[in-house]
């Protein structure tokens, strides 16, 4: 009995840059690629952070598929700003995957003059301090002994000329506000406010933080290694050619069945992008969980080690 021959699937590295037109008015020019002989199937990517689910489906191939070639200062600017994106989309995944609406905090830190670091290095330094004193401040107060810091942070420094501003914003599961305001020695003003998510758990919070500020700034994020990962799985026969045809031109409704299939979350949007290079479409979906009680805690997880995991 001969062996069935297992099928090739031809997927694109960047297949969510080489999908980039998203104007409705431009939809019918792109129709036809939708039954392009080429397309095999779709690919179903399920991302799950916290109460956020996003749903990711495009195509494969047949046969290889090639996207418009970027040359020089071009293919540098479009790697940087898919970087950038690929950035912001894990610290707001990390994000709601690890902290909770109305109980944890995201604080500001900035600094007095004379106290400004010297390069971004020094800032850094600055935050690892402070991460320490909140951990030692942990340690003396029997009611934490317990307690595993979770967090997240980003160090913004830039140097115009002799002219130097640097400043950290910190998303954190530490216990008491007014204290982790007090633990930063580096004068300046120092602002915090709980956590609120909107539809999109905290994602505004995160682009802002995250936010490229031009070539003479650095920004880096730091999160401590006890950070939940989201849970990214992948199907391949979940949805087929003419139900993504469908979605794409609007014939059937994608609400009602992203619902059906997740019946724990409620749709929030959906893009529909094409590409003038190759065929097929990518649809990107973004639902969250229903409501419901939250069990307040005070252990979080564990950053046992007390190191932290840069980036």
């Amino acid at each position: 009995m001969k062996k069935r021959k297992r099928q090739v699937k031809h997927v694109l590295a960047a297949y969510e840059e080489s999908f980039a037109i998203e104007k409705k008015n431009s939809r019918e020019a792109h129709i036809e690629s939708l039954r392009a002989e080429s397309l095999a199937g779709y690919r179903v990517k399920t991302i799950k952070s916290g109460p956020i689910l996003e749903v990711e489906a495009y195509p494969y191939w047949k046969i290889p598929q090639g996207s418009r070639k970027k040359k020089g200062d071009e293919s540098s600017k479009a790697q940087k700003n898919l970087n950038d994106k690929n950035t912001k989309k894990h610290v707001t995944r990390l994000i709601n995957a690890n902290f909770r609406n109305y109980d944890d905090i995201w604080l500001t830190y900035t600094y007095q003059e004379g106290k400004m670091p010297a390069d971004f290095e020094q800032a850094k330094k600055d935050m690892t301090n402070l991460i320490r004193r909140m951990k030692n401040w942990l340690k003396k107060r029997e009611q934490y002994k317990d307690f595993e810091l979770k967090y997240i942070y980003v160090t913004e420094h830039t140097r115009d000329g002799s002219k130097v501003r640097a400043h950290h914003h910190i998303v954190t599961n530490f216990p008491d506000r007014d204290i982790a305001e007090e633990l930063w020695n580096c004068g300046g003003r120092t602002q915090s406010r709980r956590l609120q998510s909107d539809d999109f758990g905290f994602e505004g919070m995160a682009r802002y933080i995250t936010k490229e500020k031009g070539s003479k700034t650095m920004k880096r994020y730091t999160p401590s290694r006890n950070l939940k990962q989201p849970t990214v799985t992948v199907a391949d026969t979940k949805l087929t050619r003419r139900r993504a045809e469908k979605i794409a031109k609007e014939e059937i409704s994608a609400q009602e069945l992203f619902e059906k299939w997740h019946k724990d979350y409620q749709f929030k949007d959906m893009e529909v992008k094409f590409s003038d290079f190759v065929s097929g479409a990518y649809l990107y979906v973004r639902m969250k969980r229903f409501d419901s009680p939250i069990k307040r805690r005070l252990n979080r997880g564990g950053d046992k080690d007390g190191e932290e995991a840069p980036h």
